[in-house]
């Protein structure tokens, strides 16, 4: 019996021109609270403060976890290739009830960002969820505080479909979001059209 390819498991390496996108390794915990733990990059985020435990448990549950698991998020880890790094990683989550859709997350070490890495994993990884898993739309929030977070979903074509002004009550405040999204037809008319990511952009680039 054939194998549809949204049941094959996640594969062991997706390579770019710099990069390696791979599931996370008990390994990658120090990484993890290496740049997670940073107050510039937990602000957009759900967690106040990322330590060993928070690591520990967040490989713990990716033990048994896959891609397209209706209902589930499975991390995605970025490796830059010269140095074995771990750079940053995605959160990849399979609507429960449409697992043709996947709602993404994106952190990236601030160090490694305005260097274009982010846009060309982003864009490794949503060739491969539409091509390989026959993704049909991929969608993200952001903060609309979080500048070149939308700015990264905008350069690979997404688009805006939403704007929820002060709606969610977030770390003492209330917050504005942006919802992107992206459909597979869309995606293929764009990697046919649209030149390389992050060639010409005009906002600050992770």
């Amino acid at each position: 019996m054939s194998i549809s390819p949204k049941n094959l498991p996640f594969p062991i390496s997706l390579p770019t021109r710099r990069l390696q996108l791979r599931r996370l390794q008990r390994a990658d915990a120090e990484s993890l609270c290496a740049y997670r733990s940073l107050p510039e990059v937990a602000r957009y985020q759900s967690w106040e403060t990322y330590g060993p435990e928070d690591a520990a448990r967040l490989l713990h549950d990716q033990q048994d976890r896959d891609i397209g698991m209706p209902g589930t998020w499975l991390q995605v880890a970025v490796v830059e290739t010269r140095t074995g790094q771990m750079i940053g990683d995605f959160g990849l989550h399979c609507l429960a009830d449409e697992p043709c859709q996947f709602e993404i997350g994106v952190t990236f070490a601030p160090d490694w960002q305005g260097q274009g890495y982010a846009t060309e994993a982003l864009e490794c990884l949503l060739n491969y969820l539409f091509t390989e898993r026959s993704a049909r739309r991929i969608f993200a929030t952001t903060d609309v505080l979080n500048v070149p977070a939308a700015a990264l979903f905008r350069r690979l074509g997404f688009r805006q479909e939403a704007h929820h002004v002060e709606h969610r009550a977030y770390k003492g405040t209330w917050t504005s979001e942006y919802v992107f999204a992206l459909l597979a037809r869309e995606w293929e008319v764009r990697s046919h059209s649209h030149p390389k990511p992050g060639s010409v952009s005009t906002f600050a680039e992770i």
